[in-house]
């Protein structure tokens, strides 16, 4: 069995798994714009329950709204298990790559070298001491510069914040400011809003 396995893989072509990739990707992209389609029409009928007067056409939205739900939780787990297959799909493709990649690469003549493994000891210790002693002329040279660099200070006239800037700066905050008041009105409004709504909707139900 296992023998089998190994020359079904062995036959496999890299195009036959990017096409499989391919069609599970376009049924992941019908589920997701399900999904989509599905919120759309619960925000709809949200939209028809709070304004609707009957109770029972309520009743009937909120049936609907609990259906659509549990189809997109069922849609939802459908497109996990698509991701998943996806994603094992492509790790076998990237493994078929790969073994092309370094197939192919193991064939150029100059890794051949790569093969002399006590020649390539010496030639390492010998590139190995001429980077030693470039590396520490780049590194004393570092260390002069970051030496005299120490020694300056920015130029406040240049870098700094004048008269003009600070005015600037100040009406930025200012900006920023209103925006938050802005912000917390909006919200205030939508809590009033919300809470009238809700008044009467318990006026509607007898609660009130």
């Amino acid at each position: 069995m296992g023998l089998l396995s190994f020359f079904r893989f062995r036959k496999l072509k890299r195009e036959d798994v990017v096409e499989s990739i391919v069609k599970l990707e376009k049924q992941q992209q019908e589920i997701e714009d399900g999904i989509v389609d599905k919120e759309a029409h619960i925000q709809e009928l949200l939209a028809k329950g709070k304004k609707e007067k009957s109770q029972e056409i309520r009743l009937m939205y909120a049936k609907q709204i609990n259906y659509l739900k549990e189809q997109k939780t069922r849609d939802a787990k459908r497109g996990m298990y698509l991701t998943y297959n996806i994603n094992m799909m492509n790790k076998l493709k990237d493994a078929m790559e790969d073994k092309e990649f370094f197939t192919t690469s193991s064939k150029i003549q100059l890794n051949k070298l790569l093969a002399d493994q006590k020649g390539l000891a010496r030639y390492l210790n010998k590139a190995l001491k001429v980077r030693i002693k470039e590396e520490d002329v780049l590194t004393n040279a570092d260390e002069t510069f970051n030496e005299v660099a120490s020694m300056y200070e920015d130029n406040d006239t240049i870098y700094g914040a004048g008269k003009t800037d600070d005015q600037l700066l100040a009406m930025f905050e200012e900006g920023d400011a209103a925006d938050e008041l802005e912000t917390i009105q909006n919200i205030d409004e939508k809590g009033e809003a919300a809470l009238l709504s809700k008044t009467f909707e318990e006026t509607d139900n007898g609660t009130i």
